[in-house]
């Protein structure tokens, strides 16, 4: 009987996805530090470019492909205890954590701003900054579980789809 429940837990866990990741058309988002851009991949071709800022020196953004553990519309700002939808609150309207550096999607993010002037720049304690308008689209359009390439890297966004399985 436990071996019956477990499989159907398997079978329709909430936990996107299941399996190998990203697959060709899967949702995948791809930051690139060398260029100050992040890329939404789905349904195997590019949606959309977004600017961004990303960690200054000593504090630089982690490399490497990673998961979406946490998805949390005005976050509260620890640090400063800033409450989520202050106009102070530097994390913007949305956050997209990620598990870099073995963290639970609570340090490392893609997250708005309340200074947009910041875009384009390394500024950041190492997240992502965009534009809350720019995040709050992403948030809607991407599932916790899916994969963020985090690179530094000179070749395009197709190029680096392709080669990471997203863009056949």
């Amino acid at each position: 009987m436990i071996n019956v429940v477990l499989a159907c837990l398997l079978i329709v866990s909430p936990v996107w996805p299941l399996g190998e990741n990203p697959l060709p058309g899967d949702p995948y988002v791809v930051v690139n530090k060398e260029r100050h851009e992040l890329a939404y991949i789905s349904e195997g071709e590019i949606k959309n470019i977004f600017p961004v800022a990303i960690g200054k020196e000593g504090d630089d953004t982690p490399e490497g492909e990673f998961n979406l553990l946490v998805k949390a519309e005005n976050p509260y700002y620890r640090k400063k205890d800033i409450p989520g939808g202050s106009e102070n609150n530097p994390l913007g309207t949305r956050w997209l954590g990620f598990d870099a550096l073995n963290t639970d999607g609570r340090i490392y993010g893609i997250h708005g701003t309340n200074n947009p002037e910041s875009i384009g720049r390394a500024v950041t304690a190492g997240c992502i900054r965009m534009n809350n308008e720019d995040v709050e689209f992403l948030f809607q359009e991407v599932p916790v579980g899916m994969k963020i390439l985090v690179i530094n890297d000179s070749r395009t966004f197709e190029e680096i789809g392709i080669d990471y399985g997203a863009i056949e």
